[in-house]
């Protein structure tokens, strides 16, 4: 027996049969309207089993029972959008703030002494400026390659 019982309002079937025609959205927003609209099981809607929505539409079970769920606790949009994440992975360790400090120091010219600045020497003088509390040579390379 099914915790998670999807059932569509007519208006909820046309919206989904309209994304679905237009194919002008991302293919996991248009899987789960494809599964939604299989799973249906109002009154003249296929209310296919999981593991045929499953084979049909090429994902999981496991999406399928997530979509679901997300739909009877959520709504239509929250089940056919990805959930946003409540913060970053990560924090970036260079904002544009620094970043543009960065790129400045990178073009002056090197301390006395030096042909160049290495990319740990920046990062050295980004320290010791106290732009950021720490960073590493890579981090300074991916920043310099990328303002390139």
């Amino acid at each position: 027996m099914k915790k998670y019982i999807v059932t569509l309002t007519a208006e909820e079937r046309q919206d989904l049969h309209e994304l679905i025609a237009a194919g002008k959205a991302a293919a996991k927003k248009l899987a789960h309207a494809r599964i939604l609209l299989k799973a249906d099981a109002a009154e003249g809607g296929p209310a296919w089993p999981d593991g045929r929505i499953a084979e049909a539409v090429e994902v999981s079970v496991a999406t399928i029972e997530r979509v679901r769920q997300r739909f009877v606790e959520q709504g239509l949009e929250a089940a056919l959008v990805r959930k946003k994440q409540a913060r970053p992975s990560r924090e970036r360790a260079l904002d544009g703030r620094a970043e543009a400090q960065l790129i400045a120091l990178a073009c002056s010219a090197p301390p006395d002494g030096r042909k160049a600045w290495t990319m740990r020497l920046l990062a050295d003088t980004l320290v010791e400026l106290e732009v950021v509390p720490t960073i590493s040579d890579e981090t300074v390379r991916r920043a310099l390659k990328k303002a390139n």
